[in-house]
């Protein structure tokens, strides 16, 4: 990802009130933006966002064929150590970039934090705890 887009997208995003979830490039060109405040985002928030962003990718002369900003659904990527405290409790999917010792490299459990710099779950009644490195993507798992 071009840093000038991420880093642009960091500073303006929260300034309008609104959490940046993820960033997704596609290679066609659609800059896929995911938001989220406290209470939920409605197509309006995300009409404000892509509007303001739209005005701002011109004036920064960022290039792209299409944008789109959305919530990021209820089983929303967990990326930042902040959102691993802010979800603990909530049951998790996480998929490894390396397998563990008993050769899972996909784990469904029990979120329990970020401790000592590591993301911790409990699954299978075991507690495993997670380099940030091992971790490819956590996403929550919606309980219905």
């Amino acid at each position: 990802m071009a840093v000038s887009l991420q880093s642009v997208l960091e500073l303006t995003v929260p300034g309008l009130g609104y959490e940046l979830v993820d960033v997704e490039l596609a290679p066609n060109g659609v800059v896929r933006i995911f938001i989220d405040k406290p209470g939920g985002i409605t197509v309006e928030d995300c009409a404000t966002v892509s509007n303001h962003l739209q005005r701002l990718f011109e004036v920064e002369n960022i290039g792209y064929e299409r944008l789109e900003v959305s919530s990021p659904g209820l089983d929303r990527v967990l990326k930042t150590p902040a959102d691993f405290e802010r979800f603990a409790g909530q049951m998790v999917r996480a998929k490894l970039r390396l397998p563990l010792p008993d050769k899972r490299k996909r784990v469904l459990g029990k979120l329990i934090g970020f401790e000592d710099g590591r993301v911790v779950i409990e699954a299978d009644g075991e507690r495993l705890s997670l380099e940030m490195t091992q971790i490819d993507k956590v996403r929550l798992e919606p309980q219905f």
